[in-house]
């Protein structure tokens, strides 16, 4: 009884910011409703229907939402992998380098938004002036302006901002690898790319759990960088899950429509994460 008084407060909080919202939004989510009639119509589960039927906008920001996910686990992951690497030996000024990379994850969204906007400007923009001086003119758009380039662009962005959490993440893993495992593997012959596949990795694998879980909601979430770069345009073609949401629920005034949006991406979450962590949790278990 004792530990549940000590956890009593937490779980207040918990239930009434968390949980109750999220069960009146799915009430919600049944009804047509623009936030301000007192009487809501119930239409069961035609919110949903609707969005996976006649919704395109719906299912642009649903791919947008897939290609920021796959990216964001194959690059930013990836990047911030290979970083804490790096970082993880005894470099001169590697502490400096840290701070570097680790810098812009601090700095807000729409700070960021900011400054790569100006990078991204199709005439006084840093991307465009240095390929102009390469002479690859080609090569130069109008980035934020352009459906194919939106995007990627407000990506790369956010990948800028953002690989410096899984780089610390990995190191602090990294720096829990006792050096004798490494020097055991040095001994019978290891190569450094074996070590770094057959020792390190599954090593990291507890690493990986919180990685991948806080990279797979933070893509489901993104929301801020791409409102304060391109607002979901040019031709919506940079809407995402929470962007579309939001300009359901408080543009247009269906808060049915973003309130069952906002359920589709809390199933689309827990459809990836909780089998994720279920076998990485078992897998440690055993291994330990």
């Amino acid at each position: 009884m004792k530990p549940w008084l000590f956890l009593l407060p937490a779980l207040a909080i918990y239930i009434m910011t968390i949980v109750l919202p999220g069960l009146y939004t799915l009430y919600l989510s049944f009804f047509k409703w623009n936030g301000v009639a007192p009487q809501k119509k119930f239409v069961g589960l035609s919110n949903y229907i609707n969005l996976f039927t006649k919704d395109k906008t719906f299912l642009l920001a649903l791919r947008n939402n897939v290609f920021w996910t796959v990216a964001s686990m194959v690059i930013m992951i990836g990047l911030g992998l290979m970083l804490a690497v790096i970082l993880n030996r005894s470099l001169k000024g590697r502490v400096f380098f840290r701070g570097v990379f680790y810098f812009p994850y601090v700095l807000s969204n729409v700070v960021v938004a900011l400054i790569w906007g100006w990078l991204f400007h199709p005439t006084m923009g840093l991307i465009n002036s240095i390929l102009g001086k390469l002479g690859l003119e080609s090569l130069q758009h109008a980035w934020l302006s352009e459906p194919k380039t939106a995007l990627s662009a407000v990506f790369i962005a956010a990948t800028w901002q953002g690989v410096g959490m899984p780089m610390i993440l990995f190191l602090a893993g990294l720096q829990s690898i006792s050096k004798e495992s490494y020097e055991a593997a040095v001994i019978d012959g290891a190569k450094p790319y074996q070590m770094f596949w057959y020792l390190t990795i599954p090593m990291l694998s507890e690493t990986f759990i919180i990685v991948f879980a806080t990279t797979m909601i933070a893509s489901m979430k993104v929301y801020d960088i791409i409102y304060a770069m391109t607002g979901g345009g040019p031709a919506e073609s940079t809407q995402v899950l929470s962007s579309w949401m939001y300009y359901q629920t408080f543009k247009f005034a269906n808060v049915g429509i973003g309130s069952a949006i906002s359920w589709v991406m809390v199933l689309i979450t827990m459809m990836f994460i909780v089998p994720y962590v279920s076998y990485m949790t078992k897998n440690s278990h055993v291994d330990s």
